[in-house]
Parts: structure tokens; C-alpha cells; sequence
């Protein structure tokens, strides 16, 4: 191999001989891929098609050395540096172009300690993985709603799912962790060390260093949940919007119940005359009692004439796996977020518009329910800032063909518009798009002038850059 052209992350490029690269490779347990590598193309393929990015170095790393050592490596050639954990996010961060991107892919151990109720999780790991480990001892921490998403990336920006209204963000159930600084050097993190740095990554991405090892919280959940969907027309979606925003005030945290605006897909607990129309779908879990749930989610269920009902018990293991079909990688991917503290009835009539204009059948409106486990946190105590909101909306464009960008991009961005005038000003950073840097100050709030002072003591040249990035003071 001759000499290999690299990004550097001042914006120019710098050429490494290959006894550099040699030298670098050797000194690295996992893999080291270039384009010529068989596998690269694999790796540096991530969740969100949109995303074509080609670094000029990928770096599978088996374990913190590795880590060390590339980030060593980069600094002492002022490489452009991108971190991939489970390559889920949004913004394609994961993937630098030109650069050298860290895999942590292979870093997939799990260990659980029941006795202690606590979890060791390397960052390689995805929901699904974890989920499995846990619930063997009938414990959970909160996580995302898709079991691909990596681990990683969902803790770093906060982390919500069907657990949150009970037991918060994932960051609230954030132990310690292991940290590689813009040094190189391998620290831990907690409440009694380094805490300026604990606070900073819960919540504040990966903009102060890259976490190697996750130590979290475990809860009592499952292993068998009552969960499923009800599924309504869009036409009675008013009603039941109403209805739903002040049932689930009366409804104790360990349930939990997020809605999608959508085109029914095929199905096949639906009638065949619905797939492709407009639907209201109603996703509930109750992590508790089984009996407790039924009797709680008994009104949800009864009101209306709702299409299906599928809510029973079934595992939680299951359940966290539920909405993967619809979520399955590959596809092209553009988001819009806001934060809501209340559902209006502007907000509901401003999304039923949309709904009844979305432009690809994989295209949808979420909506999630934090609850009083997220918002009873006070704001300051981590780098996650918006515990005022109580809901959260993902305009989640998704489709297949390119040529169809102008139209659902375009959607989207009407859509997170229209619906301005109802929200807070704040933004989930794991639903950022790779445009919205302008909106990275509103995602940290008024957090932001103090992560930026700590990105300036632990990462001043801003090594750590590929992000939503936060500039050191």
C-alpha cells in the first residue's frame, strides 16, 4: 500500500507513509480497514442510507487499548476522528469522510450482577443485546424502542423509551463509565470521580470523549409486561387524542403510552381494506402487574371503535423488538423534533394535517410520553437540560428512493413549522439532523455555556468534533 491521504480536522489533508500506517496497525488488536478492505464497505454503512461517507481508515476496535491508541494516533497527526458505536444515529456522525473512524462495533460485552442489580455494557452493544442479558434475571434499564440502536449513542444524548415515565432517561440510570479523553487517556467517570466529566456525558453526546464501558442501574421489569397496540382511523384521531391526553394524567408512571400518525401497514391483525389508509396507533406498556395494567389500561381500551386491539402480556424482550420491522436500516431517514409540554388542541389538529399529507407509506408521526420520571429531575443535574417536557415528537420521514428527497424532506419541515408555535424552543439531540448544528445551543438550553467551558478543559483543539457539536469555550 502507498502513502494514504487523510482529512486532518483543521480541514486539510496530511499523507501517511505506509510504515505509519504499518506501524499503527500493529499496534491495534481488532481490525484496521481501508477501501480496499473486504469488509469495508460493510462497517461504514450505518443506519440512515442517506448517509454515504467514505473515511479513509476504520478502526474495529477489541477493546479500550485500541481506543487509546487510535485516539493517540490521531492527535499526534491531527487526524479528523469520527466514533461509531451502534451507527443508528440520525446525523450519520458515526462516519467521517476522508478521516479515520473508530468502530466499537466488536466491543459487544454484557455483564449483569443481579445481586447488585447493576450492568457493566461495553459500547458495541445494541438495545436488543442488552435486553437479552437483563431480562435472564427479569431486569431492565430504560433504553430506546428499537433493539438496533446501539447503546452508545442513545445514552450519551439522554436515552428515553417505555420505561422512562417510571424509572427516567437512561442517564438517569447511569452508574459510572469509562472514558478515553482527547488525550488518550483512560479515566472513569462517576458521581465521586471526575464528576464535572459525568455530568457532561449524560446527555452532552460524544463531545467530551469516548466511553468504553457503561455501568448502569437495573429495575425490577418483566420478564412478561402487558403491552400491544390499539389502532384507530385517523378520522376518530381528534377524539381519541383528547381523550388520551387526559387519561394518561390519572394513569400511574409504571404505564407508559406513545401514539404514531401514520399509513396502516399490512398488517396482519388488521382488515385487509385498511392497509395504506390513515391511521391513530396507540403503543402501551405497562411494566408492572399484568392484572395492575389490565385494569389500568382498561378505559384507553374501551373508548372509541378502535380497529384492533392487541394489548396483552407478552415478554418485555419482545416488546422492545416490536416496532423493528418499521424501523429496519437501509432506508432513507430525515428527522424533526420538538419538545411539548402539554397536547393542545392546536397541536392535535396541526398534526392530523400532516397526517393526512404524508408523503411515503414507511413515513410517520411519533409522539412519546416522558412523564414524571424524566421531568421530576432537576434540570441542572445533568447535561440533558429540557425536563420540562413531558412529550417529545419525531417527524420521522422515511422512505426508499431518492428521488423522492424534495418531497419528504419538504413534508417534514413543514410539518416541525406548523407545529412550532406549540413547543418549547428545546430539542432531543439523538433527533438532530446533520443541518440542525444552529440548533445545538436550544438542545443544551441552559446547560450550554457550561458544557462548552468543559469541552474547552477536556477536549480544547475539539478532537472529538463529528457531533453535535459543542465549541470550547
Amino acid at each position: 500500500m502507498g502513502d494514504l491521504r487523510v482529512k486532518t480536522y483543521s480541514g486539510g489533508e496530511t499523507s501517511l507513509t505506509s510504515d505509519i500506517v504499518d506501524k499503527f496497525t500493529g499496534s491495534i488488536r481488532g481490525n484496521v480497514l481501508t477501501a480496499q478492505s473486504e469488509k469495508y464497505n460493510e462497517v461504514r454503512a450505518i443506519w440512515n442510507a442517506m448517509i454515504d461517507k467514505h473515511p479513509a481508515l476504520i478502526v474495529c476496535c477489541a477493546g479500550a487499548a485500541d481506543v487509546i491508541h487510535t485516539v493517540r494516533f490521531a492527535v499526534e497527526h491531527k487526524l479528523l476522528l469520527s466514533v461509531r458505536g451502534g451507527g443508528h444515529n440520525i446525523a450519520g456522525s458515526a462516519v467521517c469522510e476522508g478521516g479515520v473512524m473508530i468502530d466499537l462495533g466488536p466491543m459487544k460485552s454484557v455483564r449483569i450482577d443481579p445481586k447488585a442489580m447493576t450492568a457493566r455494557v461495553e459500547p458495541g452493544v445494541t438495545l436488543g443485546g442488552f435486553d437479552r442479558e437483563s431480562q435472564a434475571f427479569g431486569l431492565a434499564t430504560p433504553l430506546g424502542i428499537n433493539s438496533t440502536t446501539g447503546v452508545s449513542g442513545l445514552t450519551l444524548g439522554g436515552g428515553f423509551g417505555w420505561l422512562s415515565r417510571k424509572f427516567g432517561l437512561t442517564i438517569d440510570n447511569l452508574i459510572s463509565a469509562d472514558v478515553v479523553t482527547a488525550t488518550g487517556d483512560l479515566v472513569k467517570a462517576s458521581g465521586t470521580e471526575n464528576p464535572d466529566l459525568f455530568w457532561g456525558i449524560r446527555g452532552g453526546g460524544g463531545n467530551f470523549g469516548i466511553v468504553t464501558s457503561f455501568e448502569f442501574r437495573l429495575h425490577k421489569v418483566g420478564p412478561e409486561v402487558l403491552a400491544g397496540l390499539i389502532i384507530h382511523p385517523l378520522d376518530a384521531a381528534k377524539d381519541v387524542l383528547r381523550f388520551y391526553r387526559d387519561f394518561v394524567k390519572t394513569t400511574p408512571p409504571e404505564f407508559t403510552c406513545w401514539y404514531v400518525l401514520r399509513l396502516a401497514p399490512p398488517l396482519p391483525f388488521l382488515p385487509a381494506e385498511w392497509h395504506g389508509k390513515g391511521i391513530l396507533a396507540l403503543a402501551a406498556c405497562y411494566a408492572g402487574n399484568v392484572k395492575d395494567g389490565e385494569r389500568v389500561a382498561a378505559p384507553l381500551r374501551k373508548f372509541g371503535k378502535p380497529l384492533a386491539d392487541i394489548i396483552g402480556p407478552m415478554p418485555y424482550a419482545a416488546w422492545q423488538t416490536i416496532l423493528d420491522p418499521l424501523l429496519a436500516p437501509g432506508m432513507r431517514n430525515y428527522w424533526k423534533t420538538h419538545d411539548f409540554r402539554e397536547v393542545s388542541d392546536g397541536l392535535i389538529d396541526t398534526l392530523i394535517a400532516y397526517a393526512r399529507k404524508i408523503p411515503d407509506p414507511q413515513t410517520e408521526i411519533a409522539f412519546a410520553f416522558l412523564g414524571e420520571g424524566v421531568t421530576s429531575v432537576p434540570k441542572e443535574a445533568t447535561a440533558y437540560t429540557h425536563r420540562d417536557a413531558a412529550f417529545v415528537l419525531n417527524v420521522h420521514g422515511r422512505w426508499d428512493n431518492a428521488a423522492n428527497d424534495t418531497k419528504c424532506i419538504g413534508w417534514a419541515r413543514e410539518l416541525f413549522k406548523a407545529a412550532a408555535p406549540f413547543a418549547t424552543g428545546g430539542a432531543y439531540v439523538n433527533f438532530l439532523t446533520q443541518e440542525e448544528e444552529d440548533r445545538v445551543r436550544a438542545a443544551y438550553g441552559s446547560n450550554y455555556d457550561r458544557l462548552a467551558t468543559l469541552k474547552k478543559k477536556y477536549d480544547p483543539l475539539n478532537l472529538f468534533r463529528t457531533n453535535m457539536n459543542i465549541l470550547p469555550a
